[in-house]
């Protein structure tokens, strides 16, 4: 294997690792969000429309949007990498050519 193939197969591999990071970070984010909206009906059928349920849901509703934006950027992330990983194999087929 030449220089340059090492190389790119270090980076892929490196890549890999990030992306598979990334789509767990994800799965995290999306499993916080949704135990978080379940908390929410939860709390909501267990309090009713009490003035604590308001303050509680507008928590809730912030975590929620910033979870939202964190799977987001997660997700351009993700897309970029993989964007780099179609790139390099490109890159490595053309050079095996």
């Amino acid at each position: 294997m030449s220089e340059p193939e090492r190389r790119d197969a270090e980076a892929f591999r490196e890549l890999q690792s990030v992306v598979r990071h990334l789509v767990d970070e994800m799965a995290g984010f999306r499993t916080r969000a949704l135990a978080a909206e379940a908390k929410l009906k939860g709390f909501e059928s267990a309090t009713g429309p009490a003035a604590k349920a308001g303050a509680r849901l507008a928590r809730l509703e912030e975590e929620n949007a910033r979870l939202r934006v964190q799977v987001e950027k997660a997700r351009s992330s993700t897309k970029g990498m993989l964007d780099k990983v179609r790139f390099l194999r490109q890159q490595a087929q053309a050079a095996d050519k």
